[in-house]
Order: structure tokens, then sequence, then C-alpha cells
């Protein structure tokens, strides 16, 4: 069949992988001169003057009171459920990274699996008060691929229960809801600064909360459990950002909204290519929330496309287009957690079998998007709309 719109490229992709994700990495000349500081300080970690300029700016940016930086986000959620002293269960999705869940594994807390709403992926809070048992401390749910869970739903529930609520919002970097960062939602939100993220620090995290009175209590918990007076304020973990980290942080920073609005572009495009093709389910934009567009998952719905997910992983793969199976399989389905799959959860499980992300990075051209979406073209057997 003809294509719904014209994707032809004339690009060679013979021997070049079209990555997934890309970094974006600030100008040489920016970083140096923080280098250099560092250098001259002899102070590279530990709290230094870099990581408190860092935290400010970060705050400034994202609309937020209170922010720790953390090594990387899997530490940065340890100490989160670290902080709040939680016993017994926590409740959360399965359609998430495993870290999530070995943050609550390595706090001997038991991870409890809620099923997944089929619009947006998130953890469907209609279902979470059948969940709660009293051994129920916290509700951690995932803002996936940035986009906000139903922080009011979930905010009342933890409200009438008596829970504390922290998000894992690693896909999260600038996204908004009515005016207000997502990360003011619950009682604490946690950021991913990883290499694949929206805003990097090479590796990085960061518990965003609007409890003042915790920041100590987290500082001396990301330092070994040491607070300013060197006396053990509990019982902690070595999971602090150095300066490089906070350096390499502060340059990227001024270029995030010409980064956003390049990926918005983006997708808006992939939006407009793939529109035509049956089988294909895209991501939307939600009204009121400001998008931060971290990636381009795709749901293949294979009676009506005419091949399955696998079936065009292979075939872009062929293509030397990187994609990813994200997430599959099911955080429930590794053995380390399955014991913890307590109920069916049908729309995670099918949905992670169906989805696909497809490349999608600040600097991706239009000739490289025609190129992924003629090379989907290319396998698709169904009508177009």
């Amino acid at each position: 069949m003809n294509d719904p719109v014209n994707t032809s490229v004339s690009v060679d992709n013979t021997g070049k992988e079209l990555v997934l994700v890309k970094p974006f990495v600030p100008p040489i000349e920016e970083l140096l001169p923080y280098l250099d500081r560092i250098r001259k300080s002899r102070h590279l970690t530990n709290g230094g003057p870099v990581h408190a300029e860092l935290e400010q700016a970060l705050c400034d940016f994202l609309g937020v009171k209170n922010i720790c930086l953390f090594a990387n986000g899997t530490l940065a959620l340890m100490i989160a459920l670290r902080s709040l002293r939680l016993t017994g269960e926590v409740i959360t999705t399965p359609f998430t990274s495993p870290a999530t869940i070995q943050a609550i594994y390595w706090n001997n807390l038991k991870p409890v699996f809620v099923d997944i709403r089929e619009n947006d992926l998130n953890i469907d809070a209609g279902l979470i008060e059948a969940a709660i048992t009293p051994q129920t401390s916290a509700i951690l749910p995932v803002h996936i691929f940035g986009t906000p869970c139903d922080v009011e739903r979930i905010g009342h529930l933890a409200r009438k229960h008596d829970l504390k609520v922290i998000y894992d919002a690693a896909h999260c970097f600038g996204v908004g809801i009515r005016g207000d960062s997502i990360c003011n939602s619950g009682d604490m939100s946690v950021l991913s600064f990883h290499a694949t993220k929206v805003f990097n620090t090479l590796e990085g995290g960061a518990i965003v909360f609007g409890d003042q009175t915790l920041k100590k209590h987290v500082d001396a918990l990301k330092n070994t459990g040491l607070g300013s007076d060197h006396n053990l304020m509990g019982y902690g973990i070595n999971s602090k950002m150095n300066e490089i980290q906070a350096a390499f942080g502060l340059c990227q920073l001024k270029y995030m909204d010409g980064v956003i609005a390049s990926r918005r572009a983006a997708t808006m495009k992939y939006r407009e290519l793939l529109a035509g093709f049956n089988g294909l389910i895209l991501p939307e934009d939600v009204a009121g929330v400001r998008h931060n567009y971290s990636y381009f998952p795709v749901i293949i719905e294979p009676d009506i496309f005419g091949a399955g997910r696998d079936e065009l992983y292979d075939h872009l793969k062929i293509r030397n287009i990187a994609t990813r199976k994200y997430f599959y399989p099911l955080a429930c389905d590794f053995t380390e957690f399955e014991m913890y799959k307590t109920t069916d959860l049908p729309i995670a499980q099918r949905t992670a079998k169906r989805i696909l992300c497809i490349p999608l990075f600040h600097d991706i051209s239009e000739e490289q998007i025609r190129f992924v979406v003629h090379s989907i073209s290319e396998l698709y057997r169904g009508s177009y709309k």
C-alpha cells in the first residue's frame, strides 16, 4: 500500500545506527570555567559551592521549594523512602523500571502491584483503595513517560488512609500541571538526571519536597547518615552528587526550554506522519499539562496494524533504528519480584507486549523522523485512516 503521507527519505542509514535517545551536552567552553574553579578549590564533593548553586537554580527553574541532589535517581528514591521511616507495604505500579521496585526492596518494604490505566499507562487510582491493608504505609506512583498520574485522587486516598505518597518522577523534568510543577505533588517527588533523560548531570537525581524540616535529615542520610555536627541522624548511605556533575547540570539548565521545544516539535512531526496508520496508538497531550516530551511510545495493535510489536522491533533493528520495549518485562515479571504479584494485571500485561519507544531526542532531524516512519510503513499491512 502507499503511505498515507510522503515519508520517503534520501538518507543512507546503512551501517549507521539511529539511536533511541541522545543526551544534550552543553558547549565545552561553558563547562571549562567550572572545571577550573573546582580544580582550584579542591572542593570536589560533600556539598560544595557548585552543588549548592545547582540546587538553588533547579528550585528556581522548576518552581519548587526544596531539592536535594543525588549521585543517581535510584539512590534518591531509596533515601526518599528511608527518610519517611516507612514500614510494611508500598502500593506501586508494575509498569516501571526495576529500579523503582529495587528502592522498595532495599528499604525492607513489600511492593504491592496495582494495574494501570489504558489511556495514560499510569497506576489506576481507582484500584488503589482495594489494595490498602493495615500494613500499607505509602503509595509510590510513577508518572510514566512524564504524563502526570491522577494526583488529586491519589492525594485524597492518602489523606483518607493516612498514607505517604512518594512520586517516581524520573521522566518529569520541567513537567507542569495547571501551572504548577508536577514535583510539588505528594510528600516527595524523585527526579532522575541520567544521561537518557531530558535534563542530565551525566548520572544524577534529586528529591523534591515541600517540608523544609526534611532538608537537613535528607542531606544527612545521603552523607552516610552524618549531620552537619558529624553525629548520626539515621541509617544513611553515601549517595552525594559531586561538583563536576553539578557543574554539568548548571551548564545545561539555560538550554532546557529550547531542548524541550525541540522535542515537542519532533513529537508533533511524528504524530503528523503516523496519524494515518490504523493499529498504532500514539501519545497525546493532556489538557492543563506542560509536557516535556521525554519519550515517544507507540502501542501496536497487531490484528489491525498487521504485525506485532516484536516483528516491528526486529524490522527496525535491521534498518539500524534503535527502539526499546519499554517497559518489558513488567517489574513484577522479573524472577526477583514475581512473588509479590498477587493479582491479575491485564492492562499492564497487554501493554508490555505491545509497546515500543521509537527514537526521540533534542536534535533529531525531520529526515530521520521520516526515515523511521517510512521504515514502519514498510511493515504495515493495515488500511489507512
